[in-house]
């Protein structure tokens, strides 16, 4: 473990991919970081920083090596955890990649209901797509995903896997409020509101739309959640979102519908982990408590 501090050091540096902004953000001089580097380097045996002009990189022996800090780090908080475990009390720390639809609601509520009874568990929530909730597995930053629609699967454990429905967000006096399920022509010959493309809503409207061979033409296009439900209020537009981000709008104004899944097929909600990685106690418990709650949304 002697190594810990300069793997710290090791991970800032290929942050910034600079020396001197990495010392700045360590409070170190420049020198002093660049020293205890170099003097990492010739214990190891090998440099592990391409020197460059304009700053340093991981070489492939760096890459190797930071790849291990980040397996030990996360071995080492597992056995913390469980040591933990032995005395009686529950500690350790939960780091959980997911998309903006399980922010507002569903979240909140697992989390609380997680504490509620092991109070010395804290929790990272980190928000954003499907790419970089996966990023954040393979670099250790996340101990669990739960997004929706995934484009890539590598690496990718899938703990739990529920199907959701496409749903538009509309104004409750709307006219196509009073339909119990809508058709994909008849939302998108109205002014709309999409996600970017690089969300799971957005991929599915994408492919169903390009299978008629129509092109999407939103009024608005947004990376925020919280707008593209409201702007329904405005412009008799039209959002899209998945229902575990949905919930009765409290002054009645917004109701949801599903798209006709014969228009736009359901996609998938994951929650998954880094493949062959064993989790802290803290984390795989609460990965046990989020398959059943999100097993209960398609029971």
């Amino acid at each position: 473990m002697k190594h810990l501090y300069d793997f710290q050091l090791i991970e800032a540096v290929a942050r910034t991919g600079s020396m001197r902004r990495a010392a700045e953000d360590l409070n170190l001089t420049g020198s002093a970081l660049n020293r205890r580097i170099r003097r990492f380097e010739a214990d190891f045996g090998f440099d592990i920083f391409e020197r460059l002009p304009g700053g340093v990189r991981l070489n492939p022996a760096g890459e190797l090596l930071l790849q291990h800090y980040r397996g030990t780090r996360s071995d080492l908080a597992r056995v913390r955890s469980q040591v933990a475990d032995l005395s009686g009390e529950r500690r350790g720390h939960v780091s959980i990649a997911c998309s903006q639809a399980l922010t507002p609601y569903f979240l909140p509520e697992q989390i609380a209901r997680y504490r509620a009874q092991h109070p010395g568990v804290t929790f990272a929530v980190k928000v954003g797509d499907r790419d970089q909730a996966e990023e954040q597995l393979a670099t250790f930053a996340s101990d669990l995903a739960l997004v929706f629609e995934p484009v890539y699967l590598v690496d990718f454990k899938v703990i739990q896997c529920v199907p959701q429905r496409i749903h538009a967000i509309l104004a409750a006096d709307d006219p196509l409020a009073a339909k119990p399920e809508l058709r994909l022509r008849d939302v998108l010959a109205r002014p709309y509101v999409l996600p970017s493309a690089r969300y799971g809503v957005r991929h599915l409207l994408e492919l169903a739309a390009r299978k008629r061979q129509w092109t999407l033409a939103p009024v608005v296009e947004s990376d925020s959640f919280d707008l593209i439900r409201h702007y329904a209020l405005h412009e008799r537009a039209i959002g899209f979102q998945i229902p575990i981000g949905l919930r009765p709008s409290e002054d009645n104004r917004l109701v949801f519908r599903p798209l006709a899944e014969s228009d736009v097929p359901a996609g998938d909600l994951f929650l998954g982990q880094k493949q062959g990685r064993t989790l802290p106690v803290a984390s795989a418990r609460f990965s046990m408590q989020i398959a059943g709650a999100i097993a209960e949304i398609s029971g």
